[in-house]
């Protein structure tokens, strides 16, 4: 697969001609285009399975268009280690888009351990898309420590909704300053035998430190998930929250661990979590309306997952 055959699977096709959008297209161990723009800088090393990625936006700038980042794996059987450092000046402005491609997978092995620090009165806002094959042969690693330094803004998604997932195991953890504002969303969609762990956390040590945690998970036939979601509010005023739904189908199994844990009697935290199967009065709701059983559940998981 050409490097113009990744980035239209990852639709991102445009932005590379684009000489204004920041870019970075990663093929297994190798680096096969990048583009940066004025105030941010990309540096890149090329090791064994992988790539180490170093980020740096200055102080006071805004990029206007997202970066683009692309992690792509076009062999069958292969190894891809991403470790990527991104540190955000202070009162900057950026989102990042990656989009993680693996298209032919078999028996592909994905693991990215980040460190993330955003400046004192920046935002940051980080955007992951999966697409995997319909084979169901690969393992995802994500792991990453964010911190937030005071009024930071942060905003993570994390979306894994085309192709199978096989197994995934997430792992962030974000410790968040005075002021500073945190929202962590997960979507996912799981059938055959895929296997889903996500575990996030949300330290809210500063004062009036705000977080959310979101997960939306959906899993068919025998597909199993676990969601470990952890809020500790410490900061005098800190305020949580953590919201996590799933909908099985057939053999799958589901479970869903919320944590709050409160330390300061000035802060407060609430959660709720839900897991069933699809609801019947939409279901028949839908079917009323000429789809069939098939197509009205996956109506409604595509609502859950969108």
């Amino acid at each position: 697969m050409s490097v113009e055959e990744l980035v239209k699977a990852a639709n991102i096709y445009p932005e590379m001609h684009d000489k204004d959008t920041a870019r970075l297209v990663i093929n297994k161990d190798k680096v096969i285009d990048t583009n940066v723009v004025t105030g941010l800088t990309v540096n890149t090393v090329e090791i064994k399975d992988g790539v180490d990625i170093n980020i740096v936006l200055k102080e006071n700038v805004t990029i206007e268009k997202p970066v683009h980042l692309c992690f792509g794996v076009t062999h069958r059987e292969a190894i891809q280690k991403i470790i990527m450092n991104i540190n955000i000046g202070q009162n900057s402005i950026v989102s990042i888009f990656a989009h993680c491609i693996f298209p032919n997978a078999v028996d592909v092995k994905h693991v990215m351990d980040g460190k993330i620090k955003v400046g004192r009165g920046a935002k940051y806002s980080y955007f992951e898309r999966h697409i995997h094959s319909e084979e169901g042969g690969i393992t995802v690693i994500p792991k990453a420590r964010i911190i937030l330094e005071d009024y930071a803004k942060f905003k993570t998604e994390f979306e894994l909704i085309k192709g199978r997932v096989g197994s995934i195991d997430i792992d962030y953890e974000t410790t968040c300053g005075n002021h500073s504002v945190m929202e962590m969303i997960t979507r996912i969609s799981g059938r055959g035998d895929d296997i889903v762990n996500v575990k996030e956390a949300g330290i809210l040590v500063g004062e009036k430190a705000k977080g959310v945690l979101t997960s939306r998970i959906a899993l068919r036939q025998n597909a199993r998930a676990q969601v470990y979601n952890k809020l500790v509010a410490m900061g005098d005023y800190a305020r949580g929250h953590v919201d996590c739904q799933e909908i099985i189908q057939g053999n799958a199994v589901a479970s869903a661990i919320p944590i709050v844990e409160v330390r300061n009697p000035k802060a407060h935290i609430t959660h709720e979590a839900s897991i069933g199967s699809v609801d019947s009065k939409q279901l028949q709701t839908l079917m009323a309306r000429r789809l069939s059983e098939t197509e009205a559940v996956e109506l409604i998981v595509a609502g859950l997952l969108k």
